[in-house]
């Protein structure tokens, strides 16, 4: 198995990857493929399909790693998106991956994704699992109840995947099968049989006639809409097919098979085939569930200690952040000094005019190094320390445990996934807004978003904690500041919960009204993390990618912001005009118009509010002259600030208008310009109303 160019003798197969979210597909994906499509232990972490190219002996693969779904009966996005591409994507064949442990509900995407696709290898996953927990999975004997090649794997272990790329190779020398016919109740069976011969002489071998007939019977609008695409006709529209399907509908209402009734029939025939052949293969030798898991589940999951738990484990990772990224972003900007000094050397002797000097050195190149210098090292500590818990389970537990609250704010519960994505970036967040099936939920939950802080917030709370609110030496310093900012995340948390609350209650009385839809989470085995893929993971998906975009952006706000400062008609630079404009407005948030300004001109990222507000306090933007917090402490005080300069700083950090990125993404996913609009005013208008009622309450204590 290789992940190398395709030799030009092999055929190029597209091969689907389809399976149940937490069976470990993206898993199988990435180690097929050598991508990193990106892992999680919890569902809904894949939204859109990725390809990627596997070599096989005899066949060049195209692996197509679709979104997790438990069924390709759609109700979200993301299960659409998997199914129409299995329907109707014309792949060669198709892998279902299963997990062993629980292998009766995963057969039910298989059955189904063997009704319409004639090539289909299940991939039994996860069998390291199953063993611990004393479950023997007979393959031979699953493979001869399904009619199909079985190979079991544990994808953590890449050399167990060989197996599996030689059967989808020999799969896809073999002769395409029929489809699987799952057995359903007599009267439908009856019903299909009149149905199939009209529809097989209609569509031929494009789609299965029988799978179709279901679906006509079942009359699932949205699938038949893709169906016609796919077959360039609506089918209905025949008369053979017409009269035919009034008769097997006149059938089935005599039979009460309509509507719901039906749907059930159809799942019942599922699930029931799902317990036959399960119960061919596995045999529960042991516990099944471990104990060990139940005693962490109550520890973990449980009102009275579970939100403590979430609590302290959140301010151990901002501990371990903010102690272990002072130093080097100290040793950082020491060095981007040296670096600087090179280069003005350097155009000094090229003989550069003093204002190309100037836009290059201290406009470009200082708000850079100061944008990698306090970003780099937090991000460094923060994203590997987050993959880990991602990879160990634990984030699922506290998806469930935010799933509560939201549940009274009438949202849908996958929104406390989407939260926790926003945590590393708001735009990441909204994309994954997609797993919520209820257009009024999706909307709320990408309207709310950006109230979590992103990582690009971070460097800015974390001095800002440290300079103003950390009176603690030493180690208990850091403590304190972990604190603090977890406080922050739980004020970000209760302000999506309020934002989400009001935005519901107006969606649900006026344009989008409908009940919370269901929401189910599986809660997977606690997994021992995978160190050395997580940090990578984290350093390469996230880091190297966040840094990447911030710094693009950094530069030319530095020469932006450069001139700002230093183009003065009258004798006034143009920064000081905006901030003085501003400055009545920023007075009443307890801000002063240069922050104010600042948060304007950090629109393209978060990142660089603080630098920004820096360089126009300095007016030559000298950001390299300040070392440390003590000197970011002294140029803020003896421009005004206090305590509660900073603390409202700090709130309106929290709450404000989505960066840029996030703007363009929720453009993109909602394609309307008035719910991107309300999503720039919602934050903004909540974070100015905050400050200033913090400041009046909090005012006279400042003075």
């Amino acid at each position: 198995m290789e992940t190398l160019r395709h030799p030009p003798d092999t055929r190029r197969c597209a091969v689907a990857l389809a399976g149940n979210p937490n069976v470990g597909k993206s898993t199988v994906f990435n180690a097929l493929t050598g991508m990193r499509q990106h892992t999680g232990n919890w569902p809904g972490k894949t939204v859109a399909v990725a390809r990627g190219a596997c070599r096989a002996s005899r066949h060049a693969l195209e692996i197509i790693d679709t979104p997790g779904t438990y069924s390709l009966i759609a109700h979200s996005a993301e299960e659409e998106t998997a199914r129409n591409f299995i329907c109707f994507g014309a792949p060669d064949a198709a892998i279902v991956v299963c997990d062993a442990t629980c292998l009766e509900r995963n057969l039910n995407l298989a059955l189904q994704t063997m009704e319409v696709c004639p090539r289909v290898l299940i991939c039994v996953n996860l069998m390291d699992e199953a063993r611990k927990k004393g479950i023997h999975v007979d393959l031979d004997a699953l493979s001869r109840a399904l009619g199909a090649p079985v190979v079991g794997t544990a994808a953590r272990s890449r050399s167990t995947l060989a197996p599996l790329v030689d059967a989808l190779d020999a799969l896809l020398d073999a002769p395409a099968r029929e489809c699987r016919r799952v057995p359903y109740p007599a009267p439908l069976e009856a019903a299909l049989a009149g149905l199939e011969p009209t529809l097989r002489a209609a569509v031929g071998r494009r789609l299965s006639a029988r799978w179709l007939a279901l679906r006509l019977l079942e009359n699932d609008g949205a699938l038949l809409g893709e169906a016609q695409a796919y077959l360039g006709a609506d089918v209905r529209a025949l008369p053979d097919v017409r009269a035919a399907l009034e008769r097997a509908r006149a059938a089935l209402d005599a039979a009460g098979l309509a509507g719901d009734k039906l749907r059930d029939a159809v799942v019942s025939g599922l699930t029931g085939e799902a317990g036959r052949v399960c119960a061919c293969a596995a045999v529960p030798t042991g516990q099944g569930y471990s104990p060990r898991d139940r005693r962490l589940d109550r520890l973990l999951t449980s009102r009275r200690t579970g939100y403590p738990i979430m609590l302290l484990m959140l301010a151990a990772v901002f501990y371990i952040t903010i102690s272990g990224a002072n130093y080097p972003s100290e040793l950082l900007m020491s060095a981007f000094g040296h670096v600087e000094e090179a280069m003005r050397a350097a155009l000094v002797a090229l003989g550069a005019p003093a204002w190309l000097r100037g836009a290059l050195v201290e406009g470009i190149w200082r708000v850079l190094s100061w944008v990698v210098a306090v970003m780099l090292p937090p991000m460094a500590i923060f994203f590997p320390l987050f993959a880990l818990l991602e990879d160990s389970g634990y984030l699922p537990r506290v998806a469930y445990m935010l799933d509560r609250p939201l549940k009274r704010c009438r949202a849908c519960g996958k929104q406390c996934l989407t939260m926790c994505m926003g945590l590393g970036c708001n735009a990441a967040g909204v994309v994954g807004c997609r797993i919520i099936d209820s257009p009024r939920e999706r909307l709320i939950a990408i309207l709310t978003n950006s109230l979590m802080p992103c990582n690009g917030r971070f460097p800015t709370l974390i001095l800002l904690i440290g300079t103003f609110f950390t009176v603690l030496p030493g180690p208990l310093g850091s403590v304190w500041a972990a604190i603090c900012l977890t406080l922050l995340i739980a004020v970000s948390v209760a302000a999506t919960l309020a934002a989400t609350l009001a935005a519901s209650a107006l969606l649900s009385r006026t344009l989008l009204k409908g009940l919370p839809s269901s929401f189910v989470l599986e809660l997977p085995p606690y997994r021992r993390p995978q160190f050395a893929q997580a940090i990578a993971r984290a350093l390469m998906d996230r880091i190297v990618f966040v840094l990447g975009r911030a710094a693009a952006v950094a530069a030319p706000a530095g020469l932006f912001i450069w001139l700002m400062a230093n183009v003065s008609p009258g004798g006034v630079s143009l920064m000081s005009r905006m901030a003085g404009a501003l400055d009545p407005l920023a007075r009443l948030m307890g801000l002063d118009g240069v922050i104010l300004s600042a948060f304007i001109l950090g629109f393209p990222a978060n990142e660089i509010v603080l630098p920004l507000a820096v360089m126009a306090y300095l007016e030559q933007g000298s950001v390299n002259a300040l070392s440390g917090a003590h000197a970011v402490r002294e140029l803020l005080t003896a421009n005004g600030w206090t305590w509660l300069t900073a603390l409202n700083t700090m709130l309106f950090s929290l709450m404000h208008w989505p960066c840029s990125t996030t703007l363009l993404t929720i453009r993109r996913e909602t394609g309307s310009l008035r719910w991107t609009a309300a999503a720039l005013a919602l934050p903004t208008a909540m974070g100015m109303a905050v400050c200033m009622l913090t400041t009046l309450l909090m005012g006279p204590f400042a003075r």
